[in-house]
């Protein structure tokens, strides 16, 4: 028998009929803490930064050899007392540094340099703290969006491991007429350093946006230009390398004219060392023209995928496009200055940072290429 219906009941309820479908099904229940995982690496993301600027100046100080134990726990109480301040700097004297560069050297210059190396090393305790008490609040809250577990320990992975890399750079320059790291040594740290702000970086890019979002913006990909992107920023970091070979051979002090050097286009006497390979890492000259060199054709480069960023249909891309370029030019200009002031501490550390800002600004104008934001005809992005 069928049921009475109300009077006022209008012709077109269903009472029967299913709930329609719920928009943003696809973040239900996986998105997590998105928003609040961001704001997490963006901590992570200023830490890193700072850990990478601090490590600069440690080293434009030569102070990175004034501790030489690795301590990871107990290391992070400086010291306390007299006695305790005698006994650290009785140890830097053992070293080749203090022997051949700083004999002489007073306990209060000494804690000077002692105290930027502890800086910079409390500094790396504090990220890997702030990183694991951040994941295992997440992970413990179940808070962490699907597929984002592996990606966030593998931030912690590389952190864990660049603390070691950092070990085993400084005790490169502890031992038989080193008076500094080894130079390769201190190019695979500052590469990792830049690897791990770069993946920190990614994955804020992709959390600012629901994942709907990317899965619908990824449909618009921007197959070559992303390839270049990614080309562009390979060469980048070639060029950080190159540079922190330059850095830890202080190259960057010699040779004060350009475009030449020493007066000609080959600086004089490129394979002095023997065997030849040292050449590449030890010889000053030599390393600071592969810089040179490196930088003229990244700039050619950063040229070509500018051209090709201003073709794209969107205006967030090709705005990003435009940034790395003018980035890339401003730290040619400054890599210049640097070279003709015979890189002070100043110059050199803001052409360091800007090396930080040129990779970040690659990676942005990489991701907007892997996932365009859209614009309405009337100019807002959708």
């Amino acid at each position: 028998m069928s049921e009475k219906r109300n009077i006022f009941e209008e012709v077109g309820d269903n009472h029967n009929a299913k709930p329609a479908a719920n928009p943003g099904l696809i973040d239900k229940g996986n998105s997590g803490a998105r928003r609040g995982i961001r704001v997490w690496l963006m901590v992570l993301f200023a830490m890193v930064v700072a850990m990478i600027v601090v490590g600069g100046l440690t080293r434009l100080t030569d102070s990175g050899l004034s501790i030489t134990e690795w301590k990871p726990v107990t290391g992070a109480m400086p010291p306390m007392n007299e006695a305790a301040w005698q006994e650290e700097f009785e140890k830097y004297q053992a070293i080749p540094e203090y022997q051949l560069q700083n004999k002489g050297m007073t306990l209060s210059e000494f804690q000077f340099i002692y105290w930027w190396e502890w800086g910079h090393r409390q500094l790396g305790r504090t990220i890997g703290l702030v990183w694991f008490l951040g994941y295992l609040g997440f992970a413990a809250t179940k808070r962490v969006p699907t597929g984002w577990h592996q990606r966030l320990i593998l931030i912690g992975a590389l952190g864990g491991l660049q603390g070691a890399v950092g070990w085993w750079m400084v005790s490169s320059g502890l031992q038989g007429s080193m008076l500094d790291v080894a130079s390769y040594r201190l190019a695979i740290h500052l590469g990792l350093a830049f690897i791990i702000l770069g993946y920190i970086a990614w994955y804020v890019l992709l959390l600012g946006r629901e994942e709907r979002d990317l899965l619908q913006a990824r449909r618009g990909k921007e197959g070559r230009q992303f390839g270049l992107a990614t080309g562009l920023l390979h060469f980048a970091f070639l060029q950080i390398l190159i540079g922190a070979l330059v850095a830890g051979i202080d190259a960057g002090r010699n040779y004060p004219d350009w475009p030449l050097m020493a007066g000609g286009f080959l600086p004089p006497d490129i394979f002095a060392f023997e065997p030849w390979w040292r050449n590449f890492f030890e010889n000053d000259g030599l390393v600071q023209f592969m810089h040179r060199m490196a930088g003229y054709l990244l700039f050619i480069f950063a040229i070509v995928v500018w051209r090709r960023g201003a073709k794209s249909a969107h205006a967030h891309t090709r705005f990003a496009f435009n940034a790395v370029m003018a980035m890339i030019t401003l730290q040619m200009v400054l890599g210049i200055a640097t070279v003709l002031y015979s890189a002070p501490l100043e110059i050199a550390i803001v052409h360091q940072i800007g090396a930080i800002i040129t990779w970040v600004l690659i990676l942005r104008a990489r991701y907007l290429s892997a996932y365009p934001i859209q614009q309405s005809i009337r100019g807002a992005a959708s």
